[in-house]
Formats: structure tokens, C-alpha cells, sequence
């Protein structure tokens, strides 16, 4: 608002100096945004101090009550004091500023928490014979007083936002800040794999409830980390994800992507860490994003833990309060290094799905299947079918026309990843039997993949081989449409589709990528346009040309309703087993699912 506009005279006041309550209070308005963060300053400083165990004890999430405990070396007793003073801190040398390689340096973490709360710290130095303790409340430090403690230092936090009311109210309830906090403590652990992590919950209604616990792992580091992932993600994510190890210009890349299959509804089980700190960048999550830009569909979001270790004066981690955004001083050799190790670790996977595809289709078998239930109780085990009177056994003549068997050689499943195929039913899915199970294969989807990559493979080397049509096709269009499509003529003509105005309302199609053979430009020109729109102005050429192919690539694909003879079936298996992502389809679905003989055993109760 202009006050001159409204006649009223800006409100004179000197300058003066802060008190140093307020600026803490201010400063804790950053730093200590709810609960968990408080729990991440605390237990990084907890991890400075050399800890190798830290336990937090949690009430009403946090809200009432915090205390984090720590095995590590621990203040010395004259330090107390100084420890609730603001921009005093052991971690840095003050004359270098840029070789930061603590998680805490700022100094601002206790002097904040204590103008926002009821603060004590207890804590044993290494080298003293007793403990020590003191407390603060308000910005109001006490005096240092003997204690007693094994080891390490405890930080008990009560009443956090007391002073505040107003934070205190637009906290979340209970719950929603306790699955925050255990969610700050499950990045902690993975970037310290070599810590024992625990938390218990004192709250009334879970009365001293174990919630997290991890344990210190052994061996080197990413034997570690990919124990520690185990443990905190779950089996299913390290079954499901890819090892990466890469070094380029002095930064190295190391840690754990998943596989597309195995993509999530929600950016939940993403973790990045730069010099061991778990970050929150956009720009890097960015970076992750492009290398599986083709390979996920838009709505769905990849799964990893990744680090990245460079030198500390070459990244500058101070650029946000809680350190949670970095800035790299050459940042597009570190994206460059996600994109291509990422996209290098997910060719070498092949054809290779995730094994929760699978184990859906398990579940959708047996799970509280009524029928299922009911033709066990009547029939028996699989053992008991001998039983059956013969009139209830089907005869090959009334097997359903449904599914169509080719009688073929017998091939050996011996390299044979995706098997020999058996049959092919609805027209669609091909049945294929491996060494040690069944193969149930979309040969749209598979088939799809196979022509994109063959795609990306032509005009990363010349361009895609286009063909002249005998007799060009005349489409009518949006005008509107032809001006996209005029717009990306060139990148269009990259991908072997040549198209000219013709006419107001009309385009004109002269030639179509030579691997499709015969299709309907008038489609392809349609979806192309839907695609052109969907995709966003800032996007890099060759995303917008890789999104094309995509488009075109379904034009060219055995369509869904063809019947395929045996060699056909067995020609499409091998070239998937070759084929890098092959495992996927260009919208990130499955274009297989593999059951094991043993797992089948089971459904029919033969185990």
C-alpha cells in the first residue's frame, strides 16, 4: 500500500541493535520450523560428536517432549555454557568457511531451541571423570552443575514453542508430526549406516513403543548402505533396484535407483545425500527425474537413495537455513553424472521387471478369493485331483478356443531369460515357460519398447530412416495444431516424419519413419499433437524429440487383436531379452510378468 496515496505519514523509528532473545527467536523461526526439526539439528550434532549409537524418546510428537542421547565424545564441562551461545561452535574453522564437512556449522541449533523451549543438556567429555548438566528457558541459560552420565551428552527439549504460541498453533496434529520426525531419522540412517538409530514413542497411548530401530552395520561402505537399506526400506526395494558406482571430474556417484517397474504414487522414497547430508534440491531431483524421463509414466515417481561425494570447497551447502538445498560450483557435470549413470545402470538391467508385478498377480490370485477357497474344500489338494470322476476332466476337444497353442519344437530354456513360447491367448498375450516358471508377456507393450529403442538408436546414430509415401496424405487440422507442428518440423523430420503446410486447415504428410512400415499418419499426426501440447515449453530438445518417438513408436508396434505364429513369439522374446528397458513399456507399465513354478505349486496347494 502506498501511504502517501492515503495521507499517511510512515511511522519514524531509530535503528537499534536486537536483544539477543529476539534474534534467537527469529533465528529459530528458521532453523526450528516443528518438531523434527529440532530431532535433525540434535541428532546431527549427535553424529559430529562421533556417535555410533543415538536413541530419541518422542512425547506427543514432540510437542511436549524431546530427548536425543548419544554414546559420542561430549561437551567439556566449561563448554556448556558457551554450547547455548549464538555462532559458537566446534565444527569449523572460522577462517574457512568453504571446507565445511560437519552437518551442523552455524551454530544457531541450541541457542534457538533454547529461546523456544525448556532446554537441558547433560553431558560426559571423553577426557572428564563426571558429567555435567545445564539448563535454559526463555534465552535464559542457568549455571553449569554436576550430573551424572555413563557417556556421551543428552539434550531433553520440553514445552517446544512455548514462547511462541503462534507456531505452536499451526503445528499438525500428534501423529502427522511423529511420522515427520520418523521420517527426518530414516534419512539420518541411511546416510550413517554405521550408527545404531532408536526411537521410542513415550506418549501415553504407546507407552514407551519402539518405532524405528536400525542397527550398525559392517564392511565397506556400500556393503553397508545396502544393509542399512534393507533394514529401512524394505527387502522389496533392494530386490527391485540397481547398484550404482560412478566417478566423473573429481565428484563421485554411488548408491541405489530402482527400477521403472517399481515406481511409486508419491515422491515418498526418494533420498539424496551430497557429502553425506540428506538433501531436499530440486534441481538434482530434477536431474533424476530426466534420467527417467522415458521410462515412467508422468503421474508416477522413481524410487532411490543416492549419494554424491565431492570436494567440500566445490559445493556450497549454506545457501538455505536448514542446509537442506545445495548449489554446486559446476552444476552441469553433476547432472550430467545422474542422468548418464542412471540411464547406464537401467540399460544394463535389460529386459529386467520388478518382482512386485509379480507378486501382485500372486496376491490377485489367492487373496480372500471365495471361489478359490470353495474349489479347495471340494476337490482337495492338488494331490487329491486323481479323484475327480473322469467325467469332470476336460478332454482336448473342448478346450477353450480362447487359447491358441502352437504345437513347436522344443526349444532348450537353457540363456533363456524370458523361456520358449507355449502359446498365445485373447490375441494378445503370448505364454511363454521357462526353467522355472511361466511368462506372461503384453506383446503390444513389449513390442512398443523394442521399435522406441530401435528409434533412439537410429537417430542417436543418423537420424531415423524415413520412407516417401506412393501417395502423401492430405490432413485436416486446427490451425492452431499446424503452427505446433510447423514450430518442430525439424526436430519432427529427426524422427523420420516429414510433414509441409498445405493449404489454411490442412497439412500435408510426405514421409513416415521407415521401421514402422504401414500405418495411418492421420493417427500418428494427432497423438504427436497431444503430445507436443502435454509437453512443457523449458523442455530440452531431445526430451521432446524422445517423447515423439515414443508417440511414433506406437504406431509401429504389433498391435493388440494380431495373431503371431510361434517363430514370431519366439523372435519377439529374444529381442526383449536383448533390449535394453525392455522390462517396461514407453508409459512405465510392465510388458511381463514372471511366475515361478514354485510359487504356482502353491496357489494349487502342491506344497
Amino acid at each position: 500500500m502506498n501511504l502517501k496515496e492515503h495521507n499517511i505519514s510512515p511511522k519514524l523509528t531509530e535503528i537499534r541493535q536486537l536483544d539477543d532473545y529476539s534474534i534467537n527467536r527469529i533465528a529459530a523461526g528458521e532453523v526450528v520450523e516443528r518438531p523434527s526439526s529440532a530431532v535433525k539439528e540434535l541428532i546431527e550434532n549427535s553424529l559430529d560428536a562421533g556417535a555410533l549409537k543415538v536413541e530419541l524418546f518422542v512425547k506427543d510428537g514432540g510437542k511436549t517432549y524431546l530427548k536425543v542421547r548419544d554414546d559420542g565424545q561430549g561437551i567439556p564441562e566449561g563448554s556448556l555454557e558457551l554450547a547455548l551461545s549464538r555462532h559458537a561452535t566446534s565444527k569449523i574453522d572460522g577462517s574457512d568457511l568453504l571446507n565445511i564437512s560437519t552437518f551442523g556449522f552455524r551454530g544457531e541449533a541450541l541457542p534457538s531451541l533454547a529461546a523456544v523451549s525448556h532446554l537441558k543438556i547433560t553431558s560426559k567429555f571423553v577426557e572428564s571423570i563426571s558429567a555435567s548438566t545445564i539448563s535454559a528457558s526463555a534465552g535464559v541459560i542457568g549455571t553449569t552443575k554436576p550430573d551424572a552420565l555413563v557417556c556421551g551428552t543428552e539434550v531433553e527439549v520440553s514445552n517446544l514453542f512455548y514462547s511462541t504460541p503462534a507456531r505452536l498453533k499451526f503445528l499438525r496434529t500428534d501423529r502427522a508430526e511423529m511420522i515427520a520426525i520418523l521420517d527426518t531419522v530414516r534419512r539420518l540412517s541411511i546416510a550413517e549406516p554405521y550408527v545404531t538409530f532408536l526411537v521410542k514413542d513415550l506418549s501415553k497411548k504407546k507407552s514407551n513403543k519402539e518405532t524405528f530401530k536400525v542397527t550398525r552395520q559392517n564392511g565397506p561402505l556400500l556393503q553397508a548402505l545396502k544393509g542399512r537399506l534393507k533394514e529401512v526400506l524394505g527387502v522389496e526395494f533392494w530386490e527391485n533396484s540397481l547398484e550404482l558406482d560412478y566417478n566423473r571430474d573429481g565428484i563421485k556417484l554411488f548408491g541405489y535407483a530402482a527400477l521403472p517397474t517399481y515406481s511409486r504414487g508419491s515422491a515418498t522414497v526418494q533420498y539424496l545425500f551430497v557429502n553425506g547430508r540428506p538433501i531436499k534440491d530440486r534441481a538434482l531431483i530434477g536431474a533424476v527425474r530426466a534420467a527417467y524421463s522415458d521410462l515412467i509414466v508422468r503421474d508416477r515417481h522413481p524410487a532411490y537413495a543416492l549419494f554424491l561425494e565431492c570436494n567440500p570447497v566445490d559445493v556450497d551447502v549454506n545457501v538455505h537455513p536448514t542446509k537442506a538445498e545445495v548449489r554446486f560450483r559446476d552444476p552441469g557435470t553433476v547432472r550430467g553424472l545422474i542422468i548418464s549413470s542412471i540411464k547406464g545402470a537401467l540399460a544394463t538391467a535389460g529386459h529386467r521387471a520388478s518382482t512386485t508385478v509379480s507378486h501382485g498377480l500372486l496376491g490377485a490370485f489367492t487373496s480372500n478369493n471365495s471361489n478359490y477357497q470353495q474349489s479347495r474344500k471340494y476337490y482337495g489338494s492338488g494331490s487329491e485331483l486323481g479323484n475327480i470322476p473322469k467325467n469332470y476332466l476336460l478332454d482336448e476337444q473342448v478346450i477353450s478356443s480362447e487359447a491358441r497353442v502352437d504345437r513347436i519344437e522344443d526349444l532348450s530354456n537353457e540363456n533363456l531369460p524370458l523361456g520358449v513360447a507355449r502359446g498365445q491367448f485373447h490375441e494378445n498375450y503370448i505364454i511363454s515357460q521357462t526353467d522355472d516358471g511361466v511368462v506372461i508377456i503384453d506383446q503390444h507393450a513389449a513390442h512398443e519398447r523394442l521399435v522406441y529403442e530401435k528409434l533412439k538408436q537410429q537417430l542417436h546414430n543418423n537420424g531415423v530412416v524415413s520412407q516417401a509415401l506412393l501417395l502423401p496424405e492430405i490432413i485436416e487440422i486446427d490451425q492452431n495444431d499446424i503452427e505446433l507442428l510447423l514450430l518442430n518440423s525439424t526436430e519432427l523430420k529427426k524422427c523420420g516424419l516429414t510433414i509441409e503446410e498445405f493449404g489454411p486447415g490442412s497439412i500435408i504428410v510426405r514421409e513416415t519413419p521407415a521401421i514402422l512400415g504401414v500405418i495411418n499418419p492421420k493417427s500418428m499426426v494427432f497423438d504427436i499433437v497431444d503430445e507436443l501440447k502435454d509437453q512443457s515449453v523449458s523442455t530440452i530438445i531431445i526430451d521432446r524429440i524422445e517423447a515423439v518417438l515414443s508417440k511414433v513408436a506406437c504406431h509401429g508396434s504389433v498391435r493388440s487383436g494380431r495373431r503371431m505364429k510361434s517363430d514370431e513369439m519366439n523372435a519377439l522374446l529374444r529381442d526383449m531379452e536383448k533390449t535394453p528397458h525392455s522390462g517396461q513399456c514407453n508409459h512405465g507399465r510392465p510388458t511381463y510378468v514372471k511366475l515361478k513354478l514354485s510359487d504356482i505349486e502353491k496357489m494349487f496347494g502342491r506344497t
